[in-house]
């Protein structure tokens, strides 16, 4: 009953992201952080698929999950593909409108919410897309230094290296994006912590 339930909160989750994704960030070339990032970056540039990219970029990943950290490798594996392969499903159905009537402004925050409100709700069932939040866990034990800080300087960079190569409103569109992004992954998993005190 439990693996139904989290199968199910997996697929929810999955959805909200690749709607954030696809219908706010992707009209205007807006970015995420972390691996999402990346692989929206390489989407813009080259016209390749997210999610499959999002699946290669994460392969070292988890691999070094496997050898170092099982219980990541196993908590996120499948959040991974089935969001991976969601945001591509999505991105090449009829469901999105073909035009947008939203602001950019406008569809940088939603899209920042429900890619939150996605990733959070994964989180509250012990589970994730994977991503850089491994390699942010590896230096934050390395260095002793706070894990959350380490995924805010690795989302700084990779928007950062989006703007420069994209154009300079994809920056500032993806700073608030990530900043939504982060208040609702918070305020999901806070809700979380409390709840189970």
């Amino acid at each position: 009953m439990y693996f139904l339930k989290k199968t199910a909160i997996v697929l929810l989750g999955s959805m909200l992201l690749s709607f954030g994704i696809n219908f706010f960030l992707v009209p205007f070339e807006v970015l995420d952080g972390g691996i999402i990032g990346i692989g929206l970056i390489i989407k813009y540039l080259t016209g390749l698929q997210a999610g499959l990219v999002i699946i290669c970029l994460s392969v070292p990943i988890f691999v070094l999950a496997w050898l170092y950290n099982k219980n990541y490798f196993y908590n996120s594996l499948h959040g991974m593909l089935i969001s991976s392969f969601v945001i591509d499903l999505l991105a090449s159905s009829q469901l999105l409108p073909s035009d947008m009537i939203l602001h950019p402004i406008v569809s940088s925050i939603l899209g920042g919410i429900f890619i939150g409100v996605g990733i959070g709700i994964m989180l509250w069932y012990e589970t994730s897309t994977g991503g850089t939040d491994l390699i942010a866990q590896f230096l934050s034990k390395l260095f002793n230094i706070n894990v959350g800080m380490i995924i805010f300087v690795i989302d700084t960079v990779v928007i950062s290296i989006g703007g420069w190569l994209i154009s300079k409103d994809t920056f500032l569109l993806s700073i608030l994006t990530v900043i939504f992004v982060g208040f609702f992954t918070s305020f999901c998993t806070w809700n979380y912590r409390t709840e189970n005190g």
